[in-house]
């Protein structure tokens, strides 16, 4: 009866590390979790109380925040636990939700970064008429689009791999439940749903990827035409911290879902895995605030009168 009543759990093997270093690599990755965190939520923070970060490239950047803040959430606190503790067992239906936010957010990020690009090309390419073409409004379909197309990303495969049957192991060589190494533990063909899978992940990437390629190259052709050199300037650094988080985060996608199975590992899909679900929600606030001077001044500015502040109540104490 116990047998039957766990039958339906599953183990994640998580990463593997020698256990001497396991104390070191928990201490890493919670700092790293910490400071993602936190990097996001003084992001969103900093947009929402300094008036000279109300506009829509802004904006979009919050809701990238969001949806970083929700990813790494999503597997990192898990893989925590299960790493100082004994019973590494995942519920079915943590599991569901686990997949369904993890596909949700990453498919939300890839239409997001899409239409960012879109943004800049519209900043660079058409700078008068942008206030017109980003408005309030424009802003918000754009981001209520990006999450209702991840949301869709999520909806579809969950219910799928969910009703995959595992007759055998059910120990996932996996820190969390990810369908290419769930797949593994099968006892069913699951061909037909690997493929429409990969045909829906390429899908997911084209359309972003086709607009972030259209966009950036009707931006070098205006680029190319400024005879400002001060203008070319701007225009590069407005959207190389953009690129930077598109060919980090598409990189390790691409590798994920769209190269073949043959040319995988398990454990080259955890480095891979660790990088885009732990690391790379922490780069993503860091490079777009050293390298943006009107974050890094309303940073500083609201610690100017945070400081202020604090002095003030020092000398009245």
């Amino acid at each position: 009866m116990k047998n039957r009543t766990s039958s339906s759990d599953f183990t994640l093997l998580g990463l593997l590390i020698n256990p001497r270093t396991t104390g070191i690599v928990f201490a890493v990755i919670f700092a790293i979790f910490v400071v993602a965190v936190t990097a996001h939520m003084v992001m969103i923070f900093l947009i929402q109380v300094d008036s000279r970060l109300h506009t829509p490239m802004y904006f979009l950047l919050s809701q990238l925040s969001i949806m970083d803040t929700l990813f790494i959430c999503t597997t990192v606190p898990k893989l925590l636990v299960d790493m100082v503790s004994k019973e590494k067992t995942i519920s079915f239906a943590a599991c569901g939700i686990q997949i369904f936010l993890y596909l949700t957010m990453i498919g939300s990020e890839f239409f997001l970064l899409g239409l960012m690009a879109y943004d800049r090309y519209v900043a660079v390419c058409n700078p008068l008429r942008y206030p017109a073409l980003m408005n309030l409004k424009v802003c918000l379909l754009l981001a209520a689009g990006a999450w209702f197309g991840g949301s869709l990303d999520g909806f579809l495969p969950t219910p799928i791999t969910m009703n995959v049957p595992y007759c055998g192991s059910r120990s996932i060589d996996h820190f969390f439940y990810e369908i290419p190494a769930v797949l593994r533990l099968a006892c069913a063909d699951t061909s037909l749903y690997e493929t429409l899978m990969y045909i829906c992940c390429v899908l997911m990437l084209l359309i972003p990827i086709s607009i972030i390629s259209t966009s950036y190259s009707l931006i070098l052709l205006t680029v190319h035409r400024m005879r400002s050199s001060e203008g070319r300037k701007k225009a590069f650094a407005t959207c190389s911290s953009h690129l930077t988080v598109v060919s980090i985060f598409y990189g390790a996608a691409f590798y994920t879902y769209v190269l073949p199975q043959a040319f995988h590992t398990p454990e080259q899909d955890k480095v891979v895995s660790a990088f885009y679900t732990i690391v790379t929600p922490m780069l993503n606030p860091l490079i777009y605030s050293v390298r943006n001077k009107d974050v890094m001044g309303a940073f500083k500015k609201i610690l100017a009168q945070c400081l202020s502040a604090r002095k003030v109540s020092t000398s009245d104490g």
